[in-house]
């Protein structure tokens, strides 16, 4: 079993095991759709990124959220987690979604 401390990734659901509810229910969040649209425009994300108005303890609940609908993936760097999107997983499940979702116009 990993400790807190050790480095690679973290526990999270196969690709084969992602449910369409779920990934809509964790895309419908204003918060998690601009994490996710930052991820497929910056790659790699630390677990605070700049510019997201939300307390650390609120983004936590968003990353947990994401991660267990399987649209990232988080990897442990030491005490620090980096977060990225699974679009080659999502793009096999669920083909066209990711694309149309990010397509979608900005609030």
């Amino acid at each position: 079993m990993r400790t807190e401390d050790e480095e690679g990734p973290v526990a999270q659901p196969d690709g084969t095991e992602t449910d369409l509810a779920t990934v809509l229910h964790a895309l419908g969040d204003p918060v998690r759709l601009e994490l996710v649209r930052r991820m497929a425009e910056d790659g790699e994300s630390a677990c605070s990124p700049d510019g997201v108005d939300a307390p650390r303890s609120t983004l936590s609940n968003h990353w947990r959220i994401l991660r267990e609908a399987g649209i990232t993936e988080t990897r442990r760097v030491g005490k620090a987690r980096l977060m990225s999107l699974r679009r080659t997983d999502l793009d096999t499940r669920f083909p066209g979604l990711l694309a149309a979702v990010l397509a979608g116009g900005r609030r």
